[in-house]
């Protein structure tokens, strides 16, 4: 064999594969952007650590008038209406930014005439972006966990009402009946024939009413057993809500906002390398994040239902763990397009693949 053909046989350069060091290479290329990193820590580290800061100060220094920094509510405020989207765009704007970086600077033709496959070199982008992109955001997930787990309240607040945790059906039915007004005032209900003042308006005491109006004084007893009727009516809503988010739903948690994240990294860099400029790419992601997928979530054409389906955000918010509330807000009601998980699947990695096909298809085919 002679060394010409060994030399060949050694010469890996036209692989698809990227060596580590191509990943490397493209790792330290993106971090050494220094604007870009300040504004991915700022957005997925910075702002929840900032807001929680805040909040642990306010609550130290009036806890009377500020309530404490974490807890269930804060965890999910944080959580789904802040990772979930921002960290949607800032990996989006990390995959922009490596999908067109080379060729808006001028340094395509320099990385194709050292006889690297041009796949390749795609490809070592994704390890290296996602390398950059999910740290940052378990490190911020991690702080909303901890700060919502070691300060969160003692109670739950129900419509600004504080009610002890872990209450059985009777122990809810007994803490009614002590907090009668209250309960009456405050509680969710339906159906119920008592009426009492609340906040200074209503009845000057607690009165019997009917479809015609009030008929006459209600009794305690009365009373009390509204009290226990209201009770049971929001006692299935009441074992739904957390004090502390529980384990297991910050595990999924984490895992639905990094899948986020890694979706709009390899999408972006698909788009990015497929338009070959960062900015167009990135208001088109933006978009589809903040326009598109808000009204797509939220309204049904019969006969485009489908092709909703097939939207990307649609396919993430049905894959959102249940005991979030429903991303992009939904004042309480589901108005998500519904659809099976098999189907929420197939459509991320339809999006996935599909992109990075593109991507490294243009990469391919562009003229050095």
């Amino acid at each position: 064999m002679t060394t010409a053909s060994v030399a060949a046989r050694t010469d890996r350069r036209g692989s698809a594969v990227p060596t580590l060091s191509m990943v490397t290479t493209r790792f330290m290329e993106l971090r050494r952007r220094r604007g870009l990193m300040v504004a991915l820590s700022m957005v997925t580290v910075g702002l929840p650590t900032i807001f929680l800061a805040v909040r642990l100060l306010l609550h130290a220094v009036a806890p009377r008038t500020y309530g404490p920094a974490g807890g269930y509510d804060i965890y999910t405020g944080l959580t789904v209406g802040v990772l979930y989207t921002l960290g949607f765009l800032v990996a989006a704007t990390l995959g922009a930014t490596a999908g067109s970086v080379d060729l808006n600077e001028g340094m395509f033709r320099h990385l194709v005439v050292t006889g690297r496959s041009r796949l390749a070199l795609y490809f070592a982008r994704i390890p290296a972006g996602l390398a950059i992109i999910m740290p940052l955001v378990a490190i911020g997930f991690s702080i909303v966990c901890a700060v919502c787990a070691v300060a969160a309240p003692s109670q739950l607040s129900i419509n600004g009402m504080k009610v002890p945790v872990g209450l059985s059906r009777t122990q809810l039915e007994t803490f009614a009946v002590r907090h009668a007004d209250e309960v009456l005032c405050d509680f969710p209900s339906f159906n119920v024939n008592v009426a009492v003042p609340c906040g200074g308006g209503g009845p000057s005491g607690p009165v019997i009413i009917t479809r015609s109006g009030p008929t006459g004084p209600a009794t305690a007893a009365q009373v009390n057993a509204a009290a226990i009727k209201v009770a049971d009516q929001n006692y299935t809503d009441y074992k739904r809500q957390f004090v502390v988010p529980p384990i297991s739903l910050m595990v999924k948690t984490g895992l639905w906002l990094e899948l986020e994240a890694a979706i709009g990294f390899l999408v972006a860099l698909g788009l990015g390398s497929l338009i070959g400029q960062r900015t167009v790419a990135m208001v088109m992601m933006i978009v589809l994040e903040i326009i598109l997928t808000p009204i797509v979530l939220r309204t049904q054409i019969p006969h485009l239902i489908n092709l909703q389906r097939a939207v990307i955000g649609i396919a993430t918010a049905h894959l959102e763990p249940s005991r979030l509330p429903l991303a992009f807000g939904g004042g309480g009601h589901d108005y998500r397009v519904t659809e099976s998980t098999t189907t929420a699947v197939i459509v991320v990695l339809a999006w996935v693949i599909g992109w990075t096909f593109l991507g490294a298809w243009r990469m391919r085919t562009r003229d050095a």
